[in-house]
């Protein structure tokens, strides 16, 4: 199902132009049109899904494998050191347009990105509640 007001719904069928670097019957994958590093490329699915918590098992399986051949090809081109696969899920988390997709975020030495978080330490009554849930 596609959404008709989803602008990465328009980005992922072809409706609105692109750089492309892959394209499939599942997916797109295009340059970031603001690049957190140079290189930092989309996938997103041609089907719409808001988040992960939506997605398909299969697609979500098809875009992780996606992603690791992605990164394999385009290390080599960049001449990256590293790479971060980002995904946010809520708009709490960081996401903004509520159609999933994958950041593949080149990284190279001593660069600027800003991908981190505080380290907290795991206390023993959080470790135990999560552990009883589950």
């Amino acid at each position: 199902m596609k959404d008709n007001d989803c602008i990465f719904c328009k980005l992922a069928n072809g409706d609105i132009p692109t750089a492309t670097l892959y394209e499939d019957e599942d997916f797109r994958v295009i340059l970031d049109a603001n690049p957190a590093s140079k290189g930092h490329a989309l996938i997103i699915p041609k089907e719409h899904y808001a988040d992960l918590y939506e997605l398909d098992d299969s697609v979500a399986g098809k875009a992780m494998i996606l992603a690791k051949k992605m990164i394999a090809k385009l290390t080599d081109i960049l001449g990256c050191d590293g790479y971060n696969i980002v995904q946010n899920n809520g708009e709490c988390a960081g996401q903004t347009v509520f159609h999933y997709h994958l950041h593949m975020i080149p990284r190279y030495k001593g660069d600027d990105v800003g991908l981190g978080w505080k380290l907290n330490e795991l206390t023993e009554e959080d470790r135990e509640y999560i552990l009883s849930k589950l």
